[in-house]
């Protein structure tokens, strides 16, 4: 069990820093901090920046949690559980920093969706 609330709290932690990786310039650009102006390949290694934060829980977390290490997960439950916890902090994070967004009814359909993906792919 020990295992798996780690491993769920390292994909948690990845996936703030890989949201931040992938989306977070924009947020600056809509600052002000940076502009549509800054070079693309500062954006990038900002990024980069970013992602190795991320990667530094990813792979632990793939690590610990999969079963043919003696973790609790299947490869396939880890990857659910990855694009689940990927869409929670994404969802967040755009209703938090880009007050413009919204979330709909067919928001919510897909997340009930997901919901029952990771009823299927933990079913025995």
């Amino acid at each position: 069990m020990k295992n798996a609330i780690f491993t769920i709290a390292l994909l948690v932690i990845s996936n703030i820093f890989m949201t931040f990786a992938w989306y977070g310039h924009l947020k600056l650009q809509d600052m002000k901090l940076i502009t549509s102006n800054t070079p693309l390949i500062f954006v990038i290694l900002l990024s980069w920046g970013i992602a190795l934060a991320e990667y530094s829980c990813q792979v632990p977390a793939n690590r610990i949690g999969f079963a043919g290490n003696g973790g609790p997960f299947s490869l396939m439950q880890l990857k659910v559980l990855q694009e689940c916890i990927t869409l929670v902090i994404f969802t967040i994070f755009t209703v938090v920093f880009f007050k413009g967004e919204s979330l709909h009814w067919n928001h919510f359909a897909a997340f009930l969706c997901l919901i029952a993906a990771v009823y299927f792919v933990f079913m025995r």
